[in-house]
């Protein structure tokens, strides 16, 4: 039955993937002197499932996660355990398991939709404060990934408004990633001494200049690099690092001076760990993802860790830019969704003046 609710969700979602990540740790089956049969057999427990869902660019960092995490797991309480995934638009992802995809864990792009996860009843009220970090498992900055040599010499925010220079990115009503370069593009106005006119008069020039809105940050990647759209990409800095990795270009980008932070946030699904009778293994899911050996792992894969001690191993990695705000300095989630992405709000305004 679990199966079957799982794969209607996944349907209705249309944009996320699904996929089963059955790794197994394997024991020796012997009886070891000095142990009884029965201690034997209360070792040998059944086996287990989880559901993760997250956004698109996370799949590279939990691919190589979800084997430790489950090796681990078997060397320490003996059961073998199988972790499904979901990845798609963090907004997609949301409306998925608020509409019945089955999520022992969640891993998003804002902590935006695990508030509107929590309004719909499965997650408990205060699951910030469940796990380190405030629930904040890494960092991230708007990177800018241009043509090799950068012949449009761009720079800063500023330059993705000149007309001869052509944006990608994502739609702010699918994708996390968009929505922190929306933001990223107006704190630049903002959080360097503008106004809120001179702000949405600077995103609506900057969006007359997007072709078109990917659904999510993987496919802003896409069109970039393998149809060769646009002149400069808006992404996270994890996924423009992750690109360099896999050869599809140099890593070399911009990070510009004037950056927001974004913060991805995770949490256990109560009502779904309870009624899977889960909760153990997907809390010691979540706690292992802070642990300095997940950090790195996430830091190899592009991602700033929340870890002081592997953000210190890894800080050489990552350009530092010379102001970073946050989502509280607009004035926090609830704030942010209602100004700029409920329907009729700035960014809607801003694309239809742009197109």
């Amino acid at each position: 039955m679990k199966k079957q609710r799982l794969e209607s969700a996944f349907l209705l979602t249309g944009l996320a993937t699904l996929a089963t990540i059955p790794v197994y740790a394997t024991i020796g089956s012997s009886i070891q002197p000095g142990t009884s049969s029965n201690n034997h057999l209360i070792a040998q427990k059944a086996p287990a499932q989880i559901t993760l869902v997250s956004y698109a660019v996370t799949r590279a960092a939990y691919e190589k996660l979800i084997p430790k995490f489950i090796a681990k797991w078997k060397k320490e309480k003996g059961q073998d355990i199988t972790i499904k995934t979901s990845y798609g638009g963090s907004g997609t992802q949301t409306r998925a398991v608020i509409d019945g995809l089955e999520a022992d864990v969640v891993a998003l792009a804002l902590g935006l939709d695990l508030n509107k996860i929590e309004k719909a009843g499965l997650i408990k009220p205060g699951w910030q404060k469940r796990a380190p970090h405030n629930a904040i498992v890494t960092h991230s900055v708007v990177a800018f990934e241009t043509r090799k040599g950068n012949p449009k010499h761009i720079k800063n925010w500023n330059d993705l408004a000149r007309p001869d220079v052509q944006v990608i990115t994502g739609n702010p009503k699918t994708s996390g990633g968009a929505r922190w370069n929306f933001l990223g593009i107006w704190g630049s106005v903002v959080e360097n001494r503008g106004n809120q006119a001179k702000a949405a008069d600077f995103v609506t020039k900057v969006y007359k200049n997007v072709p078109f809105l990917a659904k999510d940050s993987r496919e802003a990647s896409n069109a970039f690099y393998q149809k060769n759209q646009g002149d400069v990409l808006l992404n996270y800095e994890n996924e423009v690092i992750l690109a360099a990795q896999k050869g599809q270009t140099k890593p070399n980008y911009i990070v510009p001076a004037i950056n927001i932070s974004i913060d991805a946030p995770v949490a256990v699904v109560d009502k779904v760990v309870d009624k899977h009778q889960t909760r153990a293994i997907a809390e010691a899911f979540v706690r292992y993802l802070f642990t300095d050996e997940a950090q790195e792992i996430f830091a190899q894969t592009g991602y700033r860790p929340v870890s002081p001690t592997v953000a210190k191993q890894f800080e050489h990695k990552f350009p530092k830019p010379t102001k970073l705000f946050t989502v509280g300095s607009l004035g926090g989630w609830e704030s942010v969704q209602k100004k700029f992405f409920d329907d009729g709000a700035i960014f809607d305004q801003v694309f239809s003046k742009s197109h």
